[in-house]
This record gives structure tokens, sequence and C-alpha cells, in this order.
């Protein structure tokens, strides 16, 4: 557990771990052999000359204290290393979560990560704050009595030592079993967690539906199977702690049935045979924590492992010398990528020329949104290559290939703050005239006048108190305000009022202006601004071009075209009354 601790935490902590290790080991040793000094002190105490105690007393004392100072700054050093390596830990997840790439974050991931970030990381902080501490106490105490037992009874030492192997072979053997059962238990909680936020998020369907009397099936499951994993924590756990009780108490047993003997025999005197009984009861104690140590332990060892494996992910690789892009155009050269083995892209190549806006046309999942994706380079391609301004995105760093690239997703997530501070997320460092100056631009100075609180109107978690559509227009002022070259913009106007549709194309005619820009079209007004149109199917481009010409090859683009135009004067009758 403490090589997985030092890897955990990184070169950064190795020092104050090191340090509180041996403050840890140094108390334990004096502990013991305070513990020690009993043997000759009752020896004296309880024989003819019992003034000749005194060194031995003084010399116990004096150990007792020097344990007192050593521990007391070590537990306080303990509790202060947790809290930093709390904070340190959090920091390298963060920072290991935001290289990650978008691949990595399925479901069953984010719920695990949510409960790495928050329990996972109490348990590793508890190591240093306390149980490296019992550990060390539980392993180093009693081998330090079993040693100085050699010094003045080899059969009652060598008796402990068995014991002690004994303990271990079965804590070993019962710890596998243990182990895997919490690992299991640990992915069985996770997967419950995601089905509690799932089962809330999906009330108004669920409600929509009449589903709450019958409940989420999924979650049932999960309970089910999370109250299944429990028991099987507990039956793995039980015969371990049985083993371990049985072999400590029978060993205490054993010693004071062979020093009973020994005494009896005359080859141990009386005052020696109660100064080692109390060594014995001292060795006996930290074998019974042993047991309770365990789970803790265990959790703790898990806790390290999962964060471990997640430092070790791999991610998208980057240079160690950027390349600066010549200009902005995009292109994509016979790009294939896919999602869990099933091809999107096959054979991709198109352009995005630089100053020109460019509209990306398909049917549902055709592949537009994974285009712009990986030009933010939020994956790699399976195979070939994704350049903006003649440098491919790999060759770029990701702070490099950011500042000249600004996205706008269908989905807008929105951060629990003011809608100001949502504003300023796209450039920190703006002044407060430049971030109203965007936020107006994208018309959010509308949703400011009729809030309460203006600008620091709050929006909510993940923005729930605005609708789609002015979430749309708090990111696009986010982009405006980032004010990079290249733009990759999502349309997201489909569903829409006619107010925040209209607000939205001004939002993007002023964010387009002067740009690179590509945007997924669904709308026939954006169709009609585009310089470019490219149409996608079946993972590749299968016709592109401006509108008159597409319109006149009378192809993909021209039906699709027509179908929009149909839509259009659709409406929704007052059925006929058949009598």
């Amino acid at each position: 557990m403490i090589r997985r601790l030092f890897t955990a935490l990184g070169p950064k902590h190795d020092r104050a771990l090191r340090r509180l290790l041996a403050w840890f080991t140094v108390a334990a040793v004096l502990q013991g052999v305070a513990f020690v000094m009993l043997v000759p002190a009752l020896r004296e105490l309880l024989g003819d000359r019992p003034e000749h105690a005194w060194p031995w007393v003084i010399t116990l004392a004096v150990l007792w204290l020097a344990y007192a100072a050593v521990s007391y700054p070590a537990t306080l050093a303990g509790y202060g290393t947790g809290a930093d390596m709390s904070r340190d830990l959090h920091h390298r997840i963060g920072d290991k979560v935001a290289q990650l790439p978008l691949a990595w974050f399925t479901p069953d991931r984010v719920g695990g990560l949510g409960r790495l970030a928050s329990q996972r990381v109490v348990d590793i902080m508890g190591v240093p704050a306390h149980l490296l501490h019992q550990l060390v106490d539980t392993f180093v105490t009693p081998a330090t009595v079993v040693l100085a037992m050699f010094l003045f009874d080899w059969r009652l030492a060598l008796s402990m030592t068995v014991a002690g192997v004994a303990v271990a072979l079965v804590y070993r053997v019962a710890g596998r079993g243990m182990a895997a059962a919490d690992q299991e238990a640990d992915r069985i909680h996770a997967d419950a967690a995601v089905r509690i936020v799932e089962f809330a998020r999906a009330q108004p369907v669920l409600r929509a539906f009449g589903r709450t009397a019958q409940g989420h099936a999924a979650l049932d499951d999960s309970l089910v199977a999370q109250h299944a994993a429990g028991r099987r924590m507990l039956r793995a756990s039980m015969p371990g702690l049985v083993w371990i009780a049985f072999i400590a108490q029978a060993a205490f047993l054993l010693f004071l049935a062979l020093g009973t003997h020994l005494a009896l025999g005359g080859s141990l005197g009386a005052a020696e045979f109660i100064a080692l009984l109390v060594l014995s009861a001292r060795f006996v104690e930290p074998i019974m924590l042993t047991s309770e140590l365990g789970g803790a332990i265990r959790v703790a060892e898990n806790a390290l492992t999962e964060i471990n494996e997640l430092i070790d992910t791999p991610t998208l690789p980057g240079p160690e010398t950027s390349r600066r892009p010549d200009g902005t155009d995009i292109e994509l050269d016979d790009v294939r990528f896919g999602y869990h083995g099933s091809t999107v892209l096959d054979g991709l190549s198109m352009r995005v020329p630089q100053g020109r806006m460019t509209a990306l046309v398909g049917p549902s999942g055709a592949g537009k949104t994974t285009v712009i994706r990986l030009i933010a380079r939020f994956f790699d391609p399976d195979a070939g290559a994704v350049r903006v301004g003649g440098v491919d995105v790999r060759e770029m760093k990701t702070e490099d290939l950011t500042s000249v690239i600004s996205a706008v997703f269908q989905d807008v997530y929105l951060f629990d703050g003011t809608i100001l501070e949502n504003v300023r997320i796209g450039r920190p460092d703006a002044t407060d005239e430049e971030v109203y100056a965007a936020a107006r631009t994208a018309r959010v100075d509308q949703i400011t006048d009729r809030l309460p609180g203006g600008w620091d109107a709050p929006v909510g978690e993940g923005g729930s108190r605005l609708s789609g559509g002015e979430r749309q227009r708090i990111s696009i002022a986010r982009a405006l305000l980032k004010d990079t070259p290249i733009v990759l913009f999502d349309e997201a106007t489909a569903a829409l009022d006619a107010e925040n549709e209209h607000a939205l194309q001004e939002a993007m005619a002023a964010l387009a202006r002067d740009r690179t820009v590509l945007v997924i079209a669904h709308r026939l007004h954006t169709l009609r601004e585009a310089d470019h149109i490219v149409v996608l199917g079946d993972g590749q481009v299968v016709e592109e071009g401006v509108h008159d010409d597409l319109i006149a090859r009378d192809g993909q683009y021209a039906r699709f075209w027509r179908e929009r135009r149909r839509a259009q004067g659709w409406h929704l009758a007052k059925p006929a009354v058949v009598r």
C-alpha cells in the first residue's frame, strides 16, 4: 500500500511521506523498547533489592517521554500531510481529467470519477492522518518486542515469531478474496450512483408516461446488486477476521502455558515471567487490531489503485515543440474514425476555406459533430490527418490549438454562477466592458433585462434557470469574447421559438464576420448565407459547392433542400370528425 501511495501522490510528496514514516517508526520502536524495559524493572522490583530498579524505572520514564515527544508532532504532521495530499490529489485528478480524450468519458466512468474525486480522496487522506500511524505501530512495535524477547528467553520469542508468521499468512490469503470482493463492490456502488442520478434527471419523462409507481428497473436492479455485493463482502471478510482473532488468542494461551511451565520448572523467574506476560499482551493487542485495520487498509489500497489507474490512463500525445499554423484554413485528409468499433468517418477528405463560412450538411449519424470534435482535437483520427493552417493538429500543443479555435455546441453547459461569470469564461482576463460588449452582440442583454439581478442573475446548475436558446446566446457570447479566428458552430436553432432563433441568427452573423467558420447547418437561412457547402453521407463527402450549383445538380443536397422547404409548411390540423 505504501508503494502505491508514493505512486499516486507523485515525487512532490516523497520527502514528506518518508519523513512521516521515519517519525512513526521511531515512535513505534521507542514504544516497543519501553515495554521491553518492564522486564528488568519488574525483575528488580520483585527481587531481593527493589531499590536497584530505579535506573530501569528512570529509563522507562525517559523512553515514554521520548515516545510522547515524537508521537505528538508526528500525529500532527500526519494530519497536515493528509490535508496537503487531499488538495494535491484533487489537482492531479483535475489536471489528468483535463488531458483525457472525450471518448474516455463514458457514463460509468463519469459516475466512478465523481466517487473517486470525493470519497476515494477522503479515504486516502486518512492514510497519513491516522492509518499509517496505526499500521506502523501494528508491525514495528511487535517486531521490537519479539526481537527483545530473544534476549530473555528464546523459546517464548520463537513461539511469538511462529504466531506472527501464521497471522501474516492468514491475512495475506484472506486479503486476496476480500480485495476482489471489495473491487467488485466498488464497481457496483459506482453504477448505483450513476443510476440514482439518472433516475432523478429522468423524472419528467417517467412522470409524463406514468412510470412513477413502477419505478425505474435499472435503478432497482443496481440497488439489488449493491445489496448483494455488500453481503458478498461480509462473507469474504468474516473467515479472515475469525482466523486472525483465533490465532491471536491461541498464541496468548500457548505463551501463557509455556511460560507457566518454564516458571514452575525453575528455568524462568517469576518476575521475568510476569514481565514477559505483559510483553505478550502487547504483542497480541496489535495482532487483534490487524483484523480491524484490514478493512481500512483494503479500502485505501483500492482507492490508491483507482487513482493510479486514472493517472496512468493514456492521454492524447502532444509535441515537445509546437508548430504555429500558417493561416486559418482547415483540411481533413482521408480521415477514418469510429466509436467502439463502429465506423463513422470512412476516408473523409474536405476543406474549410479561410475567412469563409462553410456549412456541413447530412443526415443524422453522418458524422457532422464528429468532424467538429476532430478539428478541436477532442479525439485523434484512427487514420488520416486533420490540419489547421497547414499544420497537423497533433503537432500543436493544446493551448496553441485552443487559442485559434472557439466551439459552440448544441449541448451548452453553464456553470452554477451568474450570467456575467459564465460569459467571462470565454476570456477570464477580459475587462468588464469587453464582457458586456460580447454579451450584447450575442443579445444576452435581452436576458439580463428580464431577470432579477440582471448580469448577476444566477443561471442555476447547468443553466437550468434559462431556456435552451438563452443558454446558446451565452455560449456564443463566450466565443465572441474569446475572439478566435476559427469558429466551429453546431447550429441548434431548429427547436427554438422565433424570438430566440432571430437573436441567435444575428449572433451567428456577428460571430462569423471576418472569421473561418464551420457550421453544422439545419436551417435554410444558414444554408443561403454559407459561402461553401459540404454534404456528408456514409462517412464521406458526397457533394460540395455553393448553394445554387448544388440545387442545379439535383442530388442529395437538392433533396435535402426540398424536404426542408416542405417542412416549413407543416402544421397541426384538427382531425376530421367521422360520423
